[in-house]
């Protein structure tokens, strides 16, 4: 794809995000879209968003377990930023029904970094001595992309599929708790939806992070101390609209919920 075609597609992104419309994929408009293309015109699109007043506060991975690839027919992960507009705290209603297209909840781990890493070359030793606290997190992904049809080049150019994030109120140290054998449960009105454990991320969250450090490296992009990184879901993804609670609970680490409207 040439300049023009990649800032065109970031621009159709950033106005199907504040119309709530959907695009069709991009990898049906065009044949030569490769990741790297796709990457840059997510740069784009948080651009807008920034221009606009939003402020970047970390990163995420997402499409890291087998249940949220099959689902998708997505089989590698993908990666995008997330800004202050994206983030609620624990007991805030989510307003989806404002703010979103066609919302799904993810039950994940969230990083909060004290130190920044920069890769390539990043080890999980480098994660765990980098993070400061563990976090229990919703993330309720959303696409601009019709019908969730995405192949990876359109869920990279769409920001990983962003929408909006809620944290749980408990912060744990990562090295007094497994990261890999930590079990979840996550509920939705009353009735546990899906079961998880930590190794269902790419074996650990761990690795997640790492891989998202040694990725957005080899584009000179670093995870920086103070940023929130949400390391990918454990569980599938769930459907949700307005009226939906849902909660998730996560063995040494914590609690959260949230409320749609």
């Amino acid at each position: 794809m040439n300049q023009e075609q990649i800032l065109a597609c970031g621009d159709e992104l950033y106005q199907a995000m504040v119309k709530r419309e959907t695009l069709r994929p991009f990898t049906e408009r065009f044949d030569d879209i490769t990741i790297e293309d796709a990457y840059h015109i997510s740069l784009r699109m948080v651009e807008r968003r920034v221009a606009a007043g939003e402020r970047i506060i970390g990163k995420k991975i997402g499409v890291t377990s087998k249940a949220v690839q099959n689902m998708l027919n997505v089989h590698q992960p993908d990666f995008g930023y997330l800004t202050d507009q994206m983030a609620f705290n624990q007991g805030e209603e989510m307003p989806i029904s404002e703010r979103l297209i066609q919302p799904k909840a993810e039950g994940e781990i969230a990083f909060i970094l004290k130190k920044d890493l920069m890769g390539p070359g990043i080890t999980n030793a480098d994660v765990l001595a980098a993070t400061e606290c563990v976090m229990p997190c919703f993330e309720i992904v959303d696409s601009r992309i019709e019908n969730w049809q995405i192949k990876i080049q359109d869920t990279v150019a769409d920001n990983a599929s962003c929408g909006l994030f809620v944290l749980g109120d408990q912060a744990v140290d990562p090295r007094k708790v497994d990261l890999a054998t930590c079990g979840m449960v996550v509920e939705k009105n009353g009735q546990i939806i899906s079961t998880g454990a930590g190794a269902a991320a790419l074996g650990s969250p761990v690795n997640c992070v790492a891989w998202l450090a040694n990725t957005l490296g080899s584009f000179g992009i670093g995870l920086k101390a103070g940023e929130v990184i949400l390391s990918g879901s454990l569980v599938p993804l769930e459907p949700v609209q307005a009226g939906d609670f849902m909660s998730v609970s996560i063995g040494g680490i914590g609690n959260a919920s949230v409320r749609f409207v």
